[in-house]
Formats: C-alpha cells, sequence, structure tokens
C-alpha cells in the first residue's frame, strides 16, 4: 500500500492523538508529545487541526506532523517506522515541495526525532541542520523532594492569572485567557496540570504547564517560564521541581523538557531540579 497524507478535521484529531500517546516510550528519540498539539489547542480545535498532517499506510496512522508557526514541521513516526524507507521519502518530498500544502516556499525548519531516515533524506536534499536544542529528562521511579514553595493547580478562575504570568515571562507572547480556556477545552487537557508558584510575598511568579501521555510513559514540560521581575533566585528550579512532582501523580515515568542550548541559563536551571542532559537535536532547514 501507498503512504497517504491527509489533514484531519477536528473531529479527527482523536486519532493523531492518539498515535502521539502510544508512540511515547522510555527510550524512545525526543520527539512531538501529545502535549504539543495540547498546548497548541490554545489556537482552537479548528486551527490546530489545520496544522496537522498525518502519513498512513493501510489506514494506520504511521507519521504524524504539526506546523507549530507556518514555518516549522515537527514530525515524529511510529517507533517501527522509524527508518521506513517509502514513509520517509514521502514525508520528506511532502516537505520540500510547498505545492503539497504543507510548508510554503522560503526559509523553513523541520525537525524529526534523532535517527529518523526522514532527517537522513533532508539532508541528502540539502537541508543543513539548524542551532542545538538540548532535551533534559528527570526519572520519575523516586520520589520528587518539595519544591520549596507554594504551588497551585490552577482552574478556569485563575486563566487570567496564568495568561498574565506567560506574558511576563515570553516576551511577545500574545497569550490570554481566552485562549487558555480553549486550550482546557481540549480533549488533552484532561491529562494536564496548569501550576503557578508563589514567593514569600504571595506574588505569582512563575508557572507551568504540564501533560501526561499516560501512565508510564514520558510526561512534558510546556511551556514553563518565571516572570521577568523575578528571575534569579531559584523560582524557575522550584517550579520545574514541582512540574516534575505533578507529572509524578499524573503517572509519568519520566519528565521531559527541550530548551535551546544557547539559552545556557535555561537548561542550568533544568539540571538543578533533577533534569538530566540528552543528546543534543538540530532541525533542519531549507534557505530562502
Amino acid at each position: 500500500m501507498t503512504i497517504v497524507m491527509e489533514q484531519p478535521d477536528a473531529d479527527g484529531l482523536g486519532a493523531a492523538e492518539g498515535a502521539l500517546r502510544e508512540w511515547q516510550a522510555e527510550g524512545a528519540p525526543t520527539q512531538l508529545h501529545p502535549g504539543d498539539l495540547g498546548w497548541y489547542w490554545r489556537m482552537g480545535a479548528e486551527e490546530t487541526a489545520a496544522a496537522v498532517r498525518t502519513w498512513s499506510r493501510d489506514g494506520r496512522i504511521l507519521g504524524v506532523g504539526l506546523l507549530d508557526g507556518p514555518r516549522l514541521l515537527r514530525l515524529t513516526t511510529a517507533p517501527d517506522a522509524l527508518r521506513d524507507a517509502e514513509l520517509a521519502r514521502q514525508m520528506a518530498e511532502d516537505a520540500s515541495e510547498p505545492e503539497r500544502g504543507v510548508l510554503p516556499a522560503g526559509r523553513v525548519s523541520v525537525e524529526a526525532p534523532p535517527g529518523a531516515l526522514v532527517d537522513d533524506l533532508l539532508g541528502e536534499l540539502g537541508w543543513p541542520t539548524d542551532e542545538p536544542w538540548t532535551p533534559l529528562r528527570r526519572d520519575l521511579t523516586r520520589p520528587v523532594e518539595d519544591s520549596g514553595v507554594r504551588v497551585e493547580e490552577i482552574g478556569p478562575e485563575q486563566a487570567q492569572l496564568r495568561a498574565a504570568l506567560h506574558r511576563a515571562s515570553f516576551d511577545g507572547s500574545t497569550f490570554t485567557a481566552e485562549r487558555w480556556h480553549a486550550m482546557a477545552a481540549g480533549s488533552l487537557y484532561a491529562a494536564a496540570r496548569c501550576l503557578v508558584a508563589y514567593d514569600d510575598r504571595d506574588d505569582a511568579v512563575a508557572a507551568a504547564t504540564v501533560w501526561s501521555a499516560g501512565p508510564g510513559r514520558p510526561g512534558l514540560l510546556e511551556p514553563l517560564g518565571v516572570h521577568r521581575d523575578h528571575r534569579g533566585r531559584g523560582h524557575g528550579k522550584a517550579i520545574s521541581v514541582a512540574a516534575a512532582a505533578a507529572l509524578q501523580r499524573l503517572g509519568s515515568s519520566s519528565a521531559v523538557v527541550c530548551t535551546p542550548s544557547s539559552n545556557a541559563g535555561a537548561v542550568a536551571t533544568y539540571a538543578s531540579a533533577g533534569y538530566r542532559h540528552l543528546p543534543e537535536v538540530r532541525d533542519r532547514y531549507r534557505d530562502a
């Protein structure tokens, strides 16, 4: 059977969600996580569906892609299809040819799991590697220590606070309470938690959202940030520890996060919170 690429509608996102959840496993390469889809859901179900691509053979989904912005395609595959030649060739061609409706002309990037054949093929097609990212992982089979600060799991009534804290943590962010509600309305948020950390003056200083892929599977931190006026005081470490504890309560086997290697402060913060460096990963890009 040939590989078929499809763009699901909002009602069809469940199949992509299920595939991503099933593919998360300890020891697997760093890859697209159902939580990445869940965080994107802040844009709404229809827009999320428009950003998803699936590649299937004989009715079985073998690959999932998320257009994380108009010029970045984040890809992953079923574990047994990581080196599938037919799938890799189809994915590489779909990403390379703008008329196929995946990526536009001009400068674009593709993220693929380490060791995936599609990454090799993109290299052969002249796509060089971009700046490195550092994945980090914390094992959750042992008890997680107390974070040392007050941390609350927030609900709809604190959406405004959560959104304002996110905007204060990420320059240029357009996150709003309305987008929080859209995210929380998505099916994936049932296995997620939003956390806010407070300092000893009861100011909200840091926030994180964590996403479980199910018991015994790696969970994801996405996003995590510290208010720009409260940095350098250990709040990043505290919320990172609290995020690990929240994922442990959800049954996750580990907590995973990824940050640009150039962000040495973030890498050091996660390491101080017990997250172990994994090998760096790099996107592929096509110049304009």
